[in-house]
């Protein structure tokens, strides 16, 4: 179920954001993107992991 799986996605980026957008989007220019913002800070990197999920 798609449903399912956004959410089960959802959870993973509050939990471990970088490594979410990791496994959906290997190493392509989101990946960095989102390294830096969780470097400073921890939830501008929540915020934009879950943003370029459900995008």
């Amino acid at each position: 179920d798609e449903g399912m799986a956004n959410c089960i996605d959802i959870i993973l980026a509050i939990i471990l954001s970088p490594l979410d957008v990791f496994l959906k989007f290997a190493c392509g220019v989101s990946y960095p993107i989102c390294v830096l913002l969780t470097f400073f800070g921890y939830l501008p990197g929540i915020i934009y992991a879950v943003w370029v999920i459900t995008k």
